[in-house]
């Protein structure tokens, strides 16, 4: 099954769009027995609320080898909970080294089965990450409109449009499908644009980070989701993991609460 149809059905099933973010702060644990215990612990108490798991790599890389390992054991516990794993490494660069970030974030015990990718190095950049997602049942999730404050100063003026349709011809290319291998990541942080980039892109799940922490409001995001509420994916990451200090009980109510927002403002009711 391919990413985009597992968390398409999961959503369906357990009636969520949350993505649970899994960012583990160094200096918040006792060790890294502490944060890879307590790491694994949000995330399988979470996870009947999440649609998929979102590691940031850049936690993990700060650990070393240790951390590479910690990220072994989520992705392999992830996909035990049945939880598709998407990777937000935001990579991007040309020709072979593309084809090795790809081959090492799409492929292997510590890859996801999606990855987040930069396209502004140039459209034929992001190729290698297609063609490996497309092979391995995977996804690329492409920068579109982060939900950073100083965005505009490269992603304003029409570029990210510009990248829209270009994802939307990657979606395109493949066969007829509900959603295609070729996602894009449009923050939560622009509720006003949301609406716009799901007509640009009608068969790209979207990414939206920076619901929580970052300001996001599960209230705002309606005009990511197709009908049915599939399509997109609410992603929080601080406000799931750390909701208050190492509670996990708190990081359930915290997922519980999101998953039932996101519903709320999509009009969805549980059965």
């Amino acid at each position: 099954m391919t990413f985009a149809r597992a968390v398409t059905d999961r959503t369906r099933r357990l009636g969520t769009r949350l993505c649970v973010g899994l960012d583990p702060r160094v200096d918040t644990y006792r060790d890294l027995d502490h944060l890879r215990a307590h790491t694994l612990d949000v995330l399988e108490a979470s996870a009947p609320y999440a649609a998929c798991v979102k590691p940031q790599l850049a936690f993990y890389e700060a650990l070393g080898l240790d951390g590479l390992k910690i990220l072994e054991d989520v992705c392999a516990a992830a996909r035990t909970l049945g939880l598709p794993v998407l990777l937000d490494g935001k990579r991007g660069d040309i020709g072979s080294t593309a084809q090795a970030y790809a081959r090492g974030w799409l492929t292997g015990r510590h890859a996801g089965a999606a990855l987040t990718v930069n396209p502004f190095l140039g459209f034929e950049t992001i190729t290698p990450f297609v063609d490996t997602a497309r092979a391995h049942g995977g996804a690329v999730f492409v920068l579109v409109k982060t939900s950073n404050p100083g965005q505009g100063d490269v992603q304003g003026s029409g570029v990210s449009e510009r990248v829209a349709v270009e994802i939307a011809r990657l979606c395109a290319q493949e066969p007829d499908g509900e959603y295609a291998s070729v996602g894009a990541v449009v923050g939560a942080t622009h509720p006003q644009d949301l609406a716009l980039f799901r007509a640009l892109m009608p068969r790209a799940l979207l990414l939206l980070p920076g619901l929580g922490a970052q300001g996001g409001a599960a209230a705002d995001l309606a005009g990511a989701f197709a009908p049915g509420g599939v399509g997109a994916l609410a992603s929080a990451s601080r406000g799931v993991q750390y909701a208050q200090e190492l509670d996990v009980r708190a990081s359930v109510r915290a997922a519980h609460t999101f998953r039932d927002d996101l519903n709320a403002a999509l009009g969805v009711t549980l059965i």
